[in-house]
């Protein structure tokens, strides 16, 4: 599932603060460059899937004739071709 971008402090900040409270983790740095780090991670991550779906929007650019007829299903064939571009590369999502 897609989240916000917005949502990424709040997300990193849950994720440090129940890590660090549980001490499966310990700081060798102050806790706001763990979360700083923690955040960056995520951005990249999400930024990884944006770039997936423009790489499939562009390919499916080629079939719009189809989609308009009907012919194709413009929702399902992106999903197949995502699926497609995220095993060949073995991304995980």
């Amino acid at each position: 599932m897609r989240i916000p971008k917005t949502w990424v402090p709040l997300i990193a900040k849950k994720i440090i603060d129940d890590m660090l409270s549980k001490e499966l983790i310990s700081a060798k740095t102050t806790a706001a460059e763990v979360l700083a780090e923690t955040e960056k991670l995520i951005m990249e991550e999400l930024i990884i899937e944006d770039r997936v779906n423009d790489e499939v929007r562009e390919i499916l650019k080629k079939y719009t004739g189809e989609i308009e007829k009907g012919r194709l299903d413009y929702r399902r064939m992106f999903e197949l071709t995502k699926k497609k571009i995220v095993e060949e590369r073995g991304l995980i999502l």
